[in-house]
Formats: C-alpha cells, sequence, structure tokens
C-alpha cells in the first residue's frame, strides 16, 4: 500500500498515481489531497492524526512550498512504515507518534535525485518515483536503493507543535488548526475540561459551555469540547466555531472557567 497526501487538489494527484502505477502495482489510498495549501504544520498535524490508523504502508506527503529550492527529499522509516517527502519537518510528527506506540526509532534517509523534469512539480517527478521504489524493496531494506545515503536524525528538518501552558482554572493554548467542520483545534489538552461537563468556560473572553457532544446544545450555539485528537476544540452545533469565536490557525487562546 501506499497512501497519497498533498495539498495539491486535483487533477495534479493522478499524475503521482499515474508515475507510480507506471512504476509499482502497490495499492493506492488517497488520505486527503485538500490539506491547507502550503501549510507545512497542519500538514504535519492531519498527517500525524490519521496515518497511524494504517497497517504498514508507505506513506507519500507533498506539501511543499520550498519546491524548486536547494530543501533535500527525505525517507522515514518506523518500524514497517515508510515516509517519502521533503525535508522540511512535515514527516516529523507521525514519525514520532508512530515510534511512541511501536517502540520503534526513526531512521531517516536522503533521496537522491538527478534534475527532474519540472522544478514545481516535485509531487510528480521526485516523490512519487522514490514512493514506489521504497514500495518495492520494502521498508525494511530503504538502504538497499541506491538513492539513499543515511541521514542523521540531527541533520533532518524537524517540527514540533507548541505546548499548552494549563494552570488550575485557566490554560493558555494556540489554534493549531481549523477542520472543514469549522471546529478550532487547539492544542491545550482535553484532561483540561475533564469532569467539567456543563460549566461554563471562556475562550477569548467568549463564554460557552463544556460538552461532550456537538448536539448537546442547540443547532447555532457554541461550545468547547473535547475532540477525537485529544485537545479542547471550540466548536458550534451545525455552524462554524472559528467564525463564532474568532479564531483562526496560529491565534493564541485563552481559556478560563468561570469561578
Amino acid at each position: 500500500m501506499i497512501t497519497l497526501a498533498s495539498d495539491f487538489g486535483s487533477p495534479y494527484p493522478a499524475a503521482m498515481k499515474g508515475v507510480i502505477l507506471s512504476a509499482t502495482d502497490a495499492r493506492l489510498v488517497d488520505v486527503s489531497h485538500d490539506l491547507p495549501r502550503q501549510d507545512v504544520r497542519a500538514a504535519a498535524f492531519w498527517t500525524r492524526e490519521t496515518l497511524p490508523y494504517f497497517p504498514p504502508a508507505v506513506h507519500l506527503v507533498v506539501v511543499d512550498p520550498g519546491v524548486g529550492t536547494d530543501r533535500a527529499a527525505v525517507v522515514g522509516r518506523v518500524g514497517d512504515h515508510a515516509f517519502v517527502g521533503p525535508d522540511n519537518g512535515v514527516l516529523r510528527p507521525v514519525a514520532r507518534r508512530i515510534a511512541a506506540e511501536t517502540d520503534a526509532d526513526p531512521e531517516w534517509f536522503e533521496y537522491e535525485y538527478d534534475d527532474p523534469a519540472s522544478t514545481t512539480f516535485h509531487g510528480r517527478d521526485v516523490f512519487a518515483p522514490a514512493a514506489a521504489a521504497v514500495h518495492d524493496v520494502g521498508a525494511d531494506a530503504v538502504e538497499s536503493l541506491s538513492a539513499v545515503v543515511p541521514l542523521p536524525d540531527e541533520e533532518v528538518c524537524d517540527l514540533r507543535f507548541p505546548t499548552a501552558t494549563v494552570d488550575g482554572d485557566a490554560a493558555r493554548g494556540e489554534v493549531l488548526v481549523v477542520d472543514d467542520f469549522g471546529n478550532a483545534i487547539t492544542n491545550v489538552p482535553g484532561e483540561f475540561l475533564g469532569g467539567r461537563t456543563g460549566e461554563t468556560v471562556s475562550a477569548n473572553g467568549t463564554d460557552a459551555p463544556v460538552e461532550t457532544a456537538y448536539a448537546a446544545v442547540e443547532p447555532g450555539e457554541r461550545l468547547v469540547t473535547v475532540g477525537s485528537h485529544g485537545y479542547v476544540e471550540c466548536g458550534v452545533n451545525r455552524g462554524r466555531g472559528d467564525e463564532a469565536f474568532g479564531l483562526a490557525p496560529g491565534d493564541d487562546v485563552r481559556f478560563r472557567f468561570q469561578s
């Protein structure tokens, strides 16, 4: 299996698939091609939250605002999983999560390539061939590929999400992403809301009840809850939480329970 995730929309992913299917008989699974455009951190978040649910596979992730520059192409390996993408940090969070869940250490390789046909579409000309090559030899034999060179961990671009601070009835964090439903997902751990269902909490001065389900409030009403990712998120039942709370990715957010 090769999974594919990108910010390419349509029809660019079809070209990547064509290259892969011309080189290998891998089963192709689209994760998403509508990741926020050129937003490496958002892509890192969403792939961290989705790819660990797959069985071992080659995971191709291409959100690459540095395409055409001297940034490297990298291949990562964590146990039976392999990752292919640009060296801009996008692969690091998911590799760390799978490593933590499988007790396997991440290993990294640079994928060396000749001048590609295009300087603007490395998804087709660099990463798709790399994913096909890795799939054919298997994650356990990545180093057998002539195009790969081992990379020390410290030489691979890192990306880490900011850490929230929690102090009793208050927490300060940041909006990591906004999903397609308009839910503003923060980095505040869900434990902050633990056992306080029905109480009122303010988010940057906007009050809302703490609930465990969106339908616990009337349509169009705000709520604060713990999402499936384990973080506090601000939402609206059948509406957009980002608009109702005035939040966007990267915004600071302060939560405080009423005394």
